[in-house]
């Protein structure tokens, strides 16, 4: 073990691996708290040890979760506080304006439990809601994101409130507590925060409440400055102190519907600022759904995903399937990337035909994830040639035959945003949860809710903006749109050995398919597996990918016939593709917790008791 631990290390372009102290022990209904010292707290990515382990995008929320756990607390209390206080220190991508996907493997009952708290549309929400009523053209993303128009209902805060109570020991208020406290002291701005902000300046300056939170003097927070948050300190306190009642029936939601249907703009706004359809009666009668998982076998590993609302289990494990015939452990680098990307075009295909949410899409989600579908779309992958895209979809009907090359070929645009964060947890008895949560856009709607310090989200521009009755993902009244956020527990018999996921929109599924081929397949350790460069081929002409994966491997795939586009303008945010948070549970009952190296300006890996 010893030279396993010296070649995860070595793995890693950060320093050694220091983690911060915690001393203090109680029960686990003691309140937990902040530590009291504000500084800029050290990341690392990279902790290796015993009794439970954190990773995620940020050092304080990584930390206020190890302490839950060094408390007496569980997987489940961590994942909430560290959830809660990434809704602090990254209020651009998650918080309870938001919702998510929570993952739970319990270790008593070695079942793995899922909970949906996807956004849904309002009740009243028409099919044509992204149609401008003049021209019959869809609006455009830019001016619908920032706009009432693009507001779900939350569902974050009633997945705190149904975790707790079905396998947490904290109390939401409790659980709610360390955040509250971070968010009254402050943190310091990182260059990451600064950046999104300035990436959201001109919308963020439009909207009178944010402006004033976010935009300080009128600009973004400098390096190295101390931001704090007293109205969602005061915002979490409320809900620790009267539950989630008064955030979908009390005061909070009489104030989010109001923001909604009349967002908060300054005089000169040049945005159109659509109106929404949020109102009381829509928060009011939201509730989280617990569902039954997706799960694939792979390799002798049982994969467990997230089944729909979200798209991100169905087609992870579907790429799965179509890679297991493959074998690309047993191929060339070149070859295995190849056979990576075309295994992606075929479960994209067959995910934009045919998911949804399921109280109004007839899902098939077991021929989708059957292995005689993967085998009849895997016959597709020429090892010499990449497929022209967009690929048609497969026919999931049970019958499969050789190649069969399926019928229906369906593109839309995407306009998932990229942002969104993510968190995993495990404690000493061997629970663990992959959690991932979000506001979409980075930066959500741009509309904080005035005096309560928090972002709404802009889920609904997940849904497609052309109303075709075809569409699995058409807006439609209480309707989940249709996510990719894949968390995901990897079991070895009936134990836990990997949780993993990532933000970034539809490239979620090709960061954490990416990820777990490099793991399980390429020979690479957990952390070399999530600083390798990435590539996203969603069934479109030509590959997203970090500018790193091209310089790489472009020259040697061009023969295949794959062509490739940067994610983004170099040095901004969008450059970057996924920020992985992972866990990987080692023989002898130790645990490697590990995050980004670089990406989002590194994550936060910790474990209670370091190896």
């Amino acid at each position: 073990m010893g030279e396993l631990v010296k070649k995860l290390i070595a793995s890693l372009s950060a320093g050694t691996l220091v983690l911060t102290a915690f001393t203090a022990t109680a029960s686990a209904q003691t309140p937990v708290r902040a530590p009291d010292q504000v500084q800029a707290t050290p990341r690392q990515p990279v902790a290796i040890g015993y009794g439970g382990a954190v990773s995620s995008v940020d050092p304080d929320a990584t930390n206020i979760g190890l302490d839950v756990l060094r408390r007496g607390g569980n997987a489940v209390d961590a994942a909430v506080a560290t959830a809660a206080a990434l809704g602090v220190t990254e209020p651009y991508s998650a918080g309870i304006g938001g919702g998510g996907y929570f993952v739970y493997y319990n270790a008593k009952r070695h079942r793995v439990y899922t909970i949906d708290g996807r956004e849904t549309a309002p009740a009243t929400m028409p099919s044509d809601a992204f149609v401008d009523k003049q021209t019959g053209q869809p609006y455009t993303f830019a001016n619908a994101v920032t706009s009432g128009v693009s507001i779900g209902v939350p569902g974050t805060l009633a997945t705190w409130n149904s975790a707790l109570k079905q396998w947490g020991s904290l109390s939401l208020g409790n659980a709610l507590q360390p955040a509250e406290g971070l968010a009254e002291r402050g943190f310091v701005v990182d260059p990451t925060f600064h950046l999104q902000t300035l990436e959201n300046k001109s919308r963020f300056s439009q909207v009178v409440p944010t402006a004033k939170l976010f935009l300080p003097n009128g600009d973004a927070p400098q390096v190295g400055s101390l931001f704090k948050n007293p109205e969602l300190a005061a915002t979490y306190k409320l809900i620790g102190q009267q539950g989630p009642s008064v955030f979908y029936n009390g005061q909070l939601s009489g104030e989010m519907a109001a923001v909604a249907k009349n967002p908060p703009k300054t005089p000169d706004a040049t945005l159109p600022f659509y109106p929404g359809y949020l109102r009381t009666s829509d928060l009011a009668s939201y509730r989280a759904i617990d569902r039954t998982p997706t799960k694939v076998r792979y390799d002798g590993l049982s994969v467990y995903g997230m089944p729909p609302s979200s798209s991100g289990g169905i087609t992870v494990g579907e790429a799965l399937n179509i890679l297991q015939p493959q074998h690309i452990a047993q191929m060339s680098t070149t070859q295995a990337l190849h056979t990576y990307l075309e295994a992606s075009a075929l479960a994209f295909a067959d995910r934009g035909a045919y998911i949804g949410d399921p109280a109004y899409v007839d899902v098939p989600q077991k021929e989708l994830l059957s292995k005689g579908f993967g085998a009849e779309r895997s016959c597709l992958i020429d090892p010499q040639k990449a497929a022209t895209k967009p690929v048609p979809a497969g026919s999931p009907d049970g019958r499969y035959s050789r190649c069969a090359k399926g019928t229906t070929v369906e593109q839309r645009p995407d306009t998932e945003g990229r942002s969104t964060t993510h968190l995993v947890t495990a404690d000493k008895w061997g629970n663990v949860v992959s959690y991932t949560l979000t506001i979409e856009q980075t930066g959500g709607s741009g509309i904080t809710v005035p005096g309560r310090g928090f972002l709404l989200n802009n889920e609904l521009t997940d849904f497609s903006f052309v109303p075709d009755p075809k569409d699995p993902n058409i807006v439609a009244g209480g309707k989940r749109p249709r996510s990719s956020m894949s968390p995901t527990i990897v079991l070895r018999g009936n134990r836990p050995y990997i949780a993993i996921g990532s933000p970034g929109g539809s490239t979620i599924i090709t960061t954490v398919l990416q990820t777990l081929t490099n793991r399980l397949d390429r020979g690479m350790t957990l952390p070399q597996a999530i600083a390798a460069p990435r590539a996203s081929q969603r069934n479109t002409a030509s590959v997203t990918a970090e500018q790193s994966f091209i310089d790489k491997y472009g020259a040697a795939l061009a023969p295949y016939g794959h062509t490739f586009t940067p994610a983004g303008a170099p040095g901004s945010s969008a450059a970057e593709i996924g920020a992985v948070a992972a866990l990987e549970f080692l023989p002898g009952g130790a645990i490697l917790a590990a995050a980004e190296p670089t990406r989002r300006g590194g994550g936060a890996a910790g474990v209670v008791r370091e190896r």
